[in-house]
């Protein structure tokens, strides 16, 4: 069968031939004998076979290369070519293998073939049928021997035609370098030399002939024109963006030719240096590139942006390099729950991209891009699942879907008002171009398994508007119970489309983009909201447990839900209260701003801010109860703060405490969070407001603030007061409320003092006294003594040896067990008191100061010690508080000796630690931090400070699952005595907690790897390095060196994965992570400071034109070495500005120094000084 079809083949070629000959005697152009040729092909014997086409194309380059090799052939090829009656690529794919190696005895046929690949192989026309994709793909890898070339078993269309682009660029590459002398290590047949001085029949070539080997060097001259016009394209650099993204091995070895090309630059024989520079950029800009695409045309292909791919290093890259690290850094600042922020993340995001626009000299359209990208990455860093006492995914999809959007929306306020005319839609349009460019990244849309369904429903909402209006119906915007047979897939676009259509950014004319919609072809059904059906009358306790797990999606049912709450009944207003506190809150992030405003207006509605009568707030308790717990959540809470709104907040939980903290239980019962009573709101209000600021923070912060640290860096209950107070009193006096997310209503409007609430000042006093010093040995108040003594009895009971009963005396009161007792105090010693609220927590310190006092003196065994304390816990959790509080502070006085753990007194961390030590090592290395973490022998039983240990196994005897709320409470403890203990404690409480919660172990490693950086200055150092060599790229011997993994995805890291065996995390989300635990600022300004230096020196270095002129070829240029600076200085601005830096000023003086080594940068030499200038100020206005 072979040999019959080599005869057909041969006979196909003939009869090609004759057409061919017989049209041109009768005169016909080109085109016409192309046209008699492929008339051939239709009737000849493989006329009902399909690809008629791809047998033309064989029979010509078959008889062309090179029996019938004529002038009058290439322009019937290329009329061929031109009417598509032969496919270019195949074409191409066919000549490539035959002229290339020819190329030096057919000089004329080379150049012929050049022409045809720069105009061809820059635009292909691919074909549109299935059947007919297979064959031209097959034929072009059998031709280019692709699948063998690359080690593919089978390549489809799209991958073959990305491989052949990437062929014959590697081929131009190697035929310009090897004709001009260079080596060429290469297995490409297409590159050898050993041909080089012969033809295709072995005989030498003749040199004597001027005219054909100056064609030869003009050949050389038209490669590089070609190969540089291949690069430029866009589409081009998507394909080779692909191949370096996919297979990084094959991309690679183009990179390792680029200082091949540079040396090209001192020949003599060449002059074409802006040819060769436009290449080399061309093709770093393949890797240094994913998201500046050309903003007069959008790409029509689609773009495979891998999640966090974004890098800004392009250090052969002409002209401005905008930098957006700091949206990047800032949102992932933003998501560390451990600090909460007093100032709207919206109000922050919307000056810093006022501020980035300007510096970066971009229009709105790729400012907002940047803002999109950035939190996109933001979301697929994230994790599925909650990790550790830490926001969850839903705190990162706020960001990207409410945050931004009204961010987004305050600036498209002030533009249009600045704007007059027909130029008010001018950044309207801007914003829709920038949605639509990031249809082109849709390996960063890819949402995640918690956001699937909401995508789907979003895209659905535009495939119902569609067919509608399609089946003609009057109402396009009918409800989903219209089209119940309708689905689309959707991503994270059609989410953020959502957003900005609901807040009136754009229209719903985005449902008719291009590929907008993309249905779904399943019969499985369509899970309804029950949203409408409460908006048309249905009883709404019987939708309440599927109204808690789906968010609304208008104001309209919002308004509805509201309704019930105001005026219901009680069985309506408490379902209601837990409604809105649920899926809504967390999910709903279209209306994410109205479900706030309504959830703290239905909770000011009950509270005046002075005392009022306590029967009101008892009658509406179960639903405060639903409010309050609704609220406390780690994911509601850090929401809250996004939104600015923890000043507002904390003014609405200090009624809640001073009411029912001074009311009495109804019976001796411990509190449960479920049910509502007075110590469950008054724990869950108290709780939550202790979350709000630091109020365990002990006096080291006096001796830190000597040493470069703000003692009021962190938030506090005076300073949440005070803004809160400040807002309120500028929004009355400017009558101006429009910019702000929640407005007070007019009861609400007044001041807040802390002087209003005497029981909560007291214990916020004694609070403070606790953590300044020790207790007091006198009390003057007996009823406190006489509280104490009672908890004592009580979580003691049967626990201490006969006649040794623990009690609080003073020497005042040294018979106070034997004076009156307040009510309840002759009760029996087994049963809790019925006390209010306050008078426990008032007590509490002198309870620990007796039972840690026994513990160290052997009175009281550490297992009983921690029963107590859970059971304190037990019956009122506000009591945790206190325990955290005194316990933090008692650890920084360093008075306490150390327990050994020895799995019998207190809990042993052995069976883990050499796994946490182990783990935690392998993190820091990965971040380039290399330091020893364990200095202790291994032979030595771990220990604790008796503080620490107790409160350790207090944590973990508390059930987590059942109370999330006192996460942040422990999690805060915890972290003081980590940062304030001299002994290294990190790693034992790891393991202590390992043991305990095992689905927390990489937020247990990630908390043990910060823990360095509290002490070790020599690890900050390191880190702020590997931030730099991560982003920017390494230094070798003073020199910057090329790195393909950069930029953003190297700095900040890429996806989350769960499934990974080890926890891996980029330099950059540590820092974050730990830059507020530095122990000395001023170092940090320093080193960072240093770094820049350094930076700057290196490029002046690689700019220097003192070298001789054979060794400049590869010098960097001196716009490139701008743009790097540019990036330089952003980046260390940043990192400043999140380290809490105190010394701006200082820095932005030292940075004018000459030590930038900017004065070789000749007329350029102040451009690093500037551009690290501006970046400080920025840094400096920015917090």
């Amino acid at each position: 069968m072979a040999a019959g079809a080599a005869v057909t083949e041969l006979e196909l070629e003939r009869r090609v031939m004759a057409a061919v000959k017989a049209s041109a005697e009768r005169g016909d152009p080109p085109l016409l004998q192309a046209a008699e040729a492929a008339r051939c092909i239709r009737e000849g014997p493989t006329a009902s076979a399909p690809g008629g086409g791809l047998a033309l194309s064989q029979a010509l380059v078959t008889n062309l290369c090179f029996a019938h090799n004529t002038a009058a052939m290439w322009k019937l090829l290329d009329q061929a070519m031109l009417s598509r009656l032969v496919d270019p690529l195949h074409t191409l794919a066919l000549l490539t293998p035959r002229v290339v190696p020819s190329r030096r005895e057919q000089p004329e046929a080379y150049r012929l073939y050049l022409d045809l690949l720069g105009r061809y192989a820059v635009a292909p026309v691919y074909p549109e049928r299935m059947e007919n994709k297979d064959m031209l793909a097959k034929s072009i890898d059998g031709a280019m021997q692709l699948s063998h070339r690359f080690g593919f078993q089978h390549l489809d269309f799209g991958h073959t035609v990305i491989l052949f682009v990437l062929s014959l660029v590697n081929m131009l590459i190697d035929c310009i370098l090897d004709d001009c002398g260079l080596p060429v290590t290469s297995a490409d047949e297409h590159g050898n030399r050993n041909d080089m001085n012969f033809n295709g029949n072995g005989r030498s070539l003749d040199r004597g002939d001027e005219h054909r080997e100056h064609l030869r060097r003009k050949n050389i001259l038209m490669s590089i024109e070609v190969v540089e016009k291949v690069t430029a394209n866009k589409i081009v650099q998507v394909f080779l963006r692909l191949v370096n993204r996919n297979t990084p091995e094959n991309f690679n070895y183009l990179l390792r030719k680029l200082p091949l090309i540079g040396a090209l630059k001192k020949k003599n024989t060449l002059s074409p240096y802006n040819l060769l520079d436009s290449l080399i950029m061309n093709i770093q800009n393949v890797i240094s590139t994913d998201y500046q695409l050309d903003r007069k045309r959008l790409l029509g292909v689609p773009v495979s942006i891998q999640p966090c791919s974004s890098a800004v290093y392009s250090i052969f890259r002409a002209g401005k390099v905008s930098c957006w690290i700091s949206f990047d850094m800032f949102m992932e600042n933003a998501m560390d729950g451990r600090h909460l922020h007093a100032i709207s993340s919206v109000e922050y995001l919307t000056e810093l991209s006022k501020t980035l626009q300007v510096l970066n000299r971009a229009t709105w359209q790729e400012t907002f891009q940047a803002l999109w990208i950035s939190a996109l990455r933001l979301v697929q860093r994230g994790p599925d699942a909650s990790e550790g006492p830490f926001p969850s995914l839903d705190s990162r999809l706020c960001m990207l879907l409410a945050i931004i959007p009204l961010s987004i929306a305050t600036i498209v306020k002030e533009e249009v008002g600045n704007l007059e005319g027909e130029t008010t839609s001018v950044i309207r349009g801007q914003l829709v171009s920038s949605l639509q460019i990031l249809r082109q990244f849709f390996g960063l849309l890819s949402p995640p398994p918690a956001a699937v369904h909401l995508a789907n429903t979003a895209a659905r909402k535009a495939a119902v508007v569609l067919s509608n209006l399609k089946n003609g119906r009057e109402n396009m915007y009918t409800s989903f119970k219209d089209s119940p047979s309708i689905k689309a897939v959707g991503n994270m676009l059609h989410l953020i489309v959502e957003a900005c259509i609901t807040r009136n950014l754009i229209d719903t004319s985005a449902y008719f983009w291009p590929g907008y919609v993309v249905p779904l072809k399943e019969s499985s059904p369509v899970q309804e909201s029950p949203w409408p059906s409460l908006v048309e009358g249905s009883p709404l306790i019987e939708l309440k447990d599927a109204l808690m797990v789906t968010p609304a999606s208008s104001v309209a049912e919002l308004e509805k839900l509201y309704s019930f709450a105001v005026s219901g009944s009680p069985e309506e207003k408490l379902a209601a209260s837990k409604i809105l506190c649920g899926a809504s809150l967390l999910r709903g992030w279209n209306i994410q701003e109205h479900v706030v405003q309504m959830v703290l207006k239905l909770l000011s509605t009950f509270l005046p801010l002075d005392s009022g009568p306590e029967g009101r707030y008892v009658q509406h308790m179960p639903m405060l109860h639903a409010l309050v717990s609704g609220i406390s959540s780690i994911d509601t809470v850090h929401i809250l703060s996004m939104y600015g709104l923890v000043p507002e907040v904390a003014s609405m939980l200090m009624p809640l405490c001073e009411i029912f903290g001074s009311l009495p239980p109804s019976d001796h019962r411990s509190c449960k969070f479920e049910e509502a009573s007075v110590y469950s709101v008054f724990s869950c209000a108290f709780l939550s407001l202790l979350r709000l600021w630091k109020f365990h923070r002990p006096p080291i912060e006096n001796a830190l603030s000597r040493r470069g640290v703000s003692v009021w860096s962190e938030l506090h209950l005076d300073f949440l007061l005070l803004l809160r107070n400040s807002h309120s009193s500028l929004k009355n006096l400017s009558k101006v409320t429009q910019s702000s997310i929640f407005e007070l209503d007019t009861p609400f409007q007044k001041p807040v003092y802390i002087d209003s609430f005497p029981k909560l000042r007291a214990w916020y006093f004694q609070n403070q006294a606790c953590i300044a010093s020790t207790l007091s040995s006198a009390c003057s108040r007996t009823t406190v003594l006489h509280v104490a003594n009672m908890i004592l009895k009580i979580i003691c009971h049967n626990k201490v040896p006969k006649g040794g009963a623990l009690s609080v005396n003073t020497q005042s009161t040294a018979n106070s067990s034997t004076s009156s007792s307040p009510a309840g105090a002759q009760e029996d010693m087994c049963q809790w008191p019925t006390l209010p609220a306050w008078e426990i927590l008032e007590a509490v310190p002198f309870v620990l100061e007796a039972v840690l006092t026994s513990c160290a003196h052997g009175r009281l065994s550490s297992r009983d010690l921690v029963t107590g304390l859970r059971d304190l816990a037990g019956f009122l959790p506000a009591s945790l508080a206190a325990i955290v509080s005194y316990f933090s502070a008692e650890v920084t006085r360093g008075i306490w000796k150390p327990v050994m753990l020895n799995g019998m007194d207190w809990p042993s961390p052995a069976a883990t630690l050499p796994v946490v030590e182990s783990e935690t090592k392998e993190v820091l290395a990965f971040a380039g931090v290399h330091i020893n973490i364990c200095p202790r022998p291994r032979f030595v039983m771990p220990m604790l400070p008796l503080p620490i240990a107790a409160l350790i196994s207090l944590s973990i005897t508390v059930k987590m699952d059942e109370f999330s709320h006192l996460h942040g409470i422990i999690g805060q403890g915890i972290e003081i005595c980590t940062t304030s203990s001299s002994w290294p404690t990190a790693q034992i409480i790891g393991a202590l907690w390992s043991q305990k919660v095992r689905r927390w172990h990489d937020f247990i490693i990630l908390a043990c790897s910060q823990s360095p950086f509290t002490r070790d200055n020599t690890a900050v150092a390191q880190l702020i390095r590997s931030c730099f060599s991560s982003f920017i790229g390494p230094l070798v011997d003073g020199r910057s060196c090329f790195a393909a993994n950069r930029g953003v995805a190297n700095l900040l890291g890429q996806t989350f994965d769960e499934k990974a065996h080890r926890l891996a995390v980029a330099p950059g989300f540590l820092y974050m992570r730990s830059c507020r635990l530095f122990p000395n600022n001023s170092f940090v300004c320093e080193e960072i400071l240093e770094v820049v230096v350094e930076r700057a020196h290196a490029l002046a270095n690689a700019c220097s034109s003192d070298r001789p002129a054979r060794l400049r070829s590869d010098s960097l240029p001196l716009s490139a070495a701008s743009s790097l600076v540019e990036q330089i200085a952003s980046l260390a601005a940043t990192m400043l500005c999140h380290a809490g830096m105190q010394h701006n000023r200082r820095i932005h003086i030292s940075s004018c120094s000459p030590r930038f080594g900017c004065k070789h940068l000749g007329s350029r030499r102040n451009v690093a000084s500037l551009h690290f200038n501006i970046h400080i100020q920025k840094a400096t206005g920015c917090r």
